[in-house]
This record gives structure tokens, sequence and C-alpha cells, in this order.
């Protein structure tokens, strides 16, 4: 076991030199890369909040234009609506006019055809009258030639029916 004796044993000696080498080795790790790596980690940690910046900007620009743009959409959809009412009142005005137009042209349309009627109703009442007196002047000379007996009265009567008749 003496051979493993020196790896076991503690030197007082080699213990100091181990502990003195590692705080110098720390103060020159120290004072050589301590400021390079505070400096690199300094230099991370403002692109990261540079990029959190950038990244809240966007995000507020973002939120900008949607509202922007919900404000737009809400325009649009009160000009259509406009546009769809000024439309329908156009459409309704128009079929107004149309169906006013008709009805005048309906009722001018009534009143030749009533005007039309009244003077064919006149003509025919004429025509009429002119028959009559021709028929009456044919019966009024057929009695001046005939005497007036009960049958010839009658069948002059009834022969003037007919007659009145065939003229209507």
């Amino acid at each position: 076991m003496e051979q493993f004796e020196p790896l076991v044993s503690i030197a007082p000696w080699e213990f100091i030199f181990t502990i003195c080498n590692l705080l110098i080795l720390t103060a020159a790790i120290k004072h050589f890369f301590f400021n390079r790596v505070n400096k690199v980690l300094e230099e991370r940690r403002q692109q990261v909040e540079t990029t959190y910046a950038e990244a809240d900007e966007a995000k507020t620009a973002a939120v900008q234009m949607k509202q922007e743009y919900e404000a737009h959409m809400a325009s649009a959809k009160e000009e259509a609506a406009s546009l769809v009412k000024d439309a329908t009142q156009r459409a309704q005005d128009r079929s107004d006019e149309i169906l006013g137009a008709a009805r005048a042209e309906a009722s001018a349309m009534k009143a030749k055809a009533e005007s039309d009627i009244e003077a064919e109703r006149r003509r025919a009442a004429g025509e009429l009258k002119h028959e009559i007196s021709g028929i009456a002047l044919t019966i009024a000379g057929k009695v001046v030639e005939k005497e007036l007996d009960a049958d010839t009265h009658k069948a002059l009567i009834d022969d003037f029916i007919d007659n009145l008749g065939d003229a209507s």
C-alpha cells in the first residue's frame, strides 16, 4: 500500500500551490476575459431589447393598421348602404313615374273609348231616328191608302214592330 500512499496523502504545499494557482488563473481570466464576455453579453442583451422594441413597434403598427382597416371597412359598408338606398329610391321613383304614365295613358285611352262609344251611340241613335221616321212615313202612307179596321190596324203595328226589331 505504500505505493498508493503518495496518491491519497495530502501535501500542504501542493494544496497551497494549487489554491494559489487557481486564484491566479481566476484573476487572469477575470482580467483578460471577463470584460470581453460582459461586453458580448451586454451586446446580446441590447440586441434582444432592440428586437423586443421592434416587435412592440410592429405590433403597435399592426394594431393601428387593423383599426384603420376596420374604419375603412365601416366607411365602405356605410357607403355601400348609401348607394343601395339611393339606387332603391331612384328605382322606386322611376317605377312611380312609369306607373303614373301608364295610368295616365290608360285614363286617356278610357276617355277616348268612352267618347268614341258616345259618338257611335249618337250616330246609331240618329240612324235609328231616321229609320223610324222613314217607317212612320211608310205606315202613315199605308194608313192613308187603306181603311182603318181593327185587323189592318193590328197588322200595321205588328209590321212596324218587326221593322223596328230589324233596325236595332
